[in-house]
């Protein structure tokens, strides 16, 4: 008797649940698998086209010999050759390197610094402060062209801002662009006004969701403003900090558009990247397709390093953050 009586009262509470959880799980109807087949697939292969293709064929083109004439039957294996010329041949290569690293440089220790510094005074409330901002911003907004375009107008050695207003003209004119002693500090004062803005939107951000108790306590334990930034702020800020630095390298890395612009495409002495030496490679009078791609390649691996150390870090803080839930 006590049998059925039991398996009498387990059935209806068992039917109840099974049933919830079979209309929890909701099959996905034709149109919703056609709809999440274009929403994924879409950015996938534009992915896989723009940026995946052209990635691992510059790997593979930087171990061939190609002048980018003759079709594909033109290309020729050549070993590391391409990676030897650019280490041990090429006048340019190294010289490009010391750019970039100067280039690096000069982010890090001054345009970053400044733009944390524009973002930290905004946010303390200053007045006129949304003006500053966006005179601040405006760099960001323009397109890198026009910026070429107006720090053109700002170097000419003719009818240049800089030598009318010390007055130089004529013979006494500073060829800011042409003088390969000058030229890349030049193009470093045009890239950091830009990159000051852009960190400055991307840390104001972040400071605009600090949480204020935070400060306050600070300040009731006796801090003064600078320890209450480096103490507490700043590292209650490290996602936005690593964001910077894997930008701040990136943008270093890959320096070429202002370059460019500036230049009108024209090699300059003193202005060598390694992002102009693929373009001149690639596309230049004289092809070398394979000799670019090697390049590029070394310019792709550079620019994983910090990449993968961002993936890393976020991958490592969402993990213990799961465990500690």
């Amino acid at each position: 008797m006590s049998g059925p009586a039991v398996g009498a009262t387990l059935a209806p509470t068992a039917g109840p649940r099974a049933s919830r959880r079979r209309r929890s799980v909701r099959r996905l109807s034709r149109w919703d698998r056609a709809i999440l087949v274009v929403i994924v697939g879409i950015p996938l292969l534009a992915s896989l086209v723009f940026v995946w293709f052209p990635a691992v064929s510059s790997v593979l083109l930087s171990f061939t010999k190609w002048d980018g004439l003759g079709g594909l039957s033109a290309i020729k294996l050549y070993g590391v050759e391409n990676y030897r010329f650019a280490g041990t041949i090429d006048p340019s290569f190294w010289p490009a390197v010391e750019n970039n690293l100067i280039w690096l440089g000069v982010f890090a220790c001054f345009a970053t610094p400044l733009g944390m510094l524009f973002a930290v005074l905004i946010d303390r409330g200053l007045k006129g402060s949304r003006i500053y901002q966006s005179i601040l911003f405006l760099p960001v907004m323009l397109s890198l062209a026009l910026i070429g375009i107006i720090w053109e107008l700002i170097y000419s050695q003719n009818y240049g801002l800089i030598n009318t207003f010390i007055g130089n003209t004529g013979n006494n004119a500073i060829d800011w662009i042409g003088n390969p002693n000058l030229n890349l500090w030049a193009i470093l004062v045009e890239a950091s006004w830009r990159q000051a803005g852009y960190v400055m939107v991307l840390y104001l951000a972040g400071l605009k969701a600090f949480d204020p108790a935070l400060r306050e306590a600070a300040q009731i334990d006796g801090a003064n403003a600078w320890q209450t930034f480096w103490r507490v702020v700043f590292p209650v800020m490290k996602p936005i900090n690593v964001v910077i630095i894997v930008i701040t390298v990136i943008e270093s890395l890959r320096a070429y558009d202002l370059v460019y612009i500036t230049t009108r495409g024209n090699g300059l002495p003193g202005l060598e990247l390694l992002s102009m030496l693929v373009t001149q490679n690639i596309l230049g009078q004289t092809q070398r397709i394979g000799y670019g791609s090697a390049v590029a390649s070394v310019l792709l691996v550079i620019s994983l390093v910090p990449i993968s150390v961002f993936l890393y870090n976020t991958f490592r803080g969402e993990h213990r953050a799961e465990a500690r839930r």
